[in-house]
């Protein structure tokens, strides 16, 4: 299978490449029942105003805390949910509200490689019948041809392409996530979301899955979207990264100038837990330590979302919400203090 030595990214995409989807005000709330005349009682906010874009051949990472609501962003970037407000623009074009066979034609052109690849194949079919399920539904290939598809899709993310008759419980998690790879890549997307791919992963095997996402892009041109809580991995194959907390984007900024210099208080608490390969750096490092829990996404603080754990609040945070606001270099940051 390799080596497991993570492999450096050559290079950023182009400054000027155009984007290939373009979020702006994405909100994704979902009502909450009560009673036996289910009557609404509120609704779960899991994105609110989410606004960014991501250029062609790029890969954005999103990254947070767990429930911050990066999964359900991804998700509803690809509309598996309908948002309940804001737009998305996938190559121009506004899909925030196709329905029907609109959207079905659509569906080739962005995929999703899911968490748990376990949970994700279906334990009844082969894996060949898994990666060829997609080119059955939008396809029109002869079974011959379906054949040889799959066959080129399991040695292209290192599988042995004999292994395409057998099942997923025969398969090793990392050989599991691989099939689920082939699966998002037998329709040649634009696009792919990667929903935590290496979480469910052995640290033994994360970096080869992390370097195969990274060779595939390179070789097929792919823009991914990578979710993840592993701030180490996504230093390695991200070009940006969009920090989120509790529904709100906090921060946005290229991976080098995040990493080197984060301006959000909680990006600063995020980026401190990280461990430092040096043992001296390691010893010497202050965390910071952020006190409470996550408030309940039915019910979020008033101002800034942040401030009841923010170390730096004051009286302004929690009356007036911060606005994005673009610093020198690029990077937006939703801080009263951000410089």
């Amino acid at each position: 299978m390799g080596t497991e030595v993570l492999l450096p990214r050559e290079g950023q995409p182009a400054a000027v490449a155009p984007p290939l989807v373009e979020v702006e005000g994405l909100t994704m709330h979902f009502p909450v029942y009560k009673g036996l005349l289910r009557r609404r009682v509120g609704a779960v906010r899991s994105v609110d105003g989410l606004t960014f874009e991501i250029r062609r051949g790029e890969t954005l990472a999103l990254v947070g805390e767990s429930g911050c609501g990066k999964s359900t962003a991804g998700r509803t970037i690809l509309r598996l949910y309908r948002p309940t407000a804001g737009r998305i623009r996938f190559a121009g074009r506004d899909i925030a509200t196709l329905e029907g066979e609109s959207l079905r034609t659509l569906r080739p052109k962005m995929q999703m490689i899911f968490q748990d690849p376990q949970a994700s194949l279906n334990p009844r079919m082969t894996a060949g019948a898994i990666v060829a399920e997609p080119l059955v539904e939008h396809c029109s290939f002869t079974p011959a041809q379906r054949r040889e598809r799959v066959r080129a899709l399991l040695d292209a993310v290192g599988l042995n392409p004999d292994f395409a008759s057998r099942y997923p419980h025969e398969f090793s998690g990392g050989q599991r996530q691989r099939i689920g790879i082939a699966r998002a890549l037998a329709l040649d997307p634009d696009f792919v979301v990667c929903d935590e791919p290496i979480a469910a992963l052995d640290v033994s095997i994360q970096a080869q899955v992390v370097n195969l996402l990274m060779d595939l892009q390179a070789k097929l041109g792919l823009t991914y979207l990578f979710i993840s809580h592993d701030l180490s991995m996504v230093r390695h194959i991200a070009s940006r990264v969009a920090v989120m907390y509790l529904g709100k984007m906090v921060e946005l900024a290229g991976v080098r100038e995040l990493f080197e210099s984060p301006k959000h208080p909680y990006t600063q608490a995020l980026l401190s837990a990280v461990p430092a390969p040096d043992p001296k750096i390691e010893a010497s490092r202050q965390r910071i330590i952020l006190k409470g829990e996550i408030p309940s996404p039915l019910s979020p603080p008033s101002g800034c979302r942040f401030r009841t754990r923010c170390p730096q609040a004051v009286d302004l945070c929690a009356r007036v919400e911060p606005e994005r606001r673009v610093l020198p270099g690029g990077r937006s940051v939703a801080c009263h203090f951000a410089q």
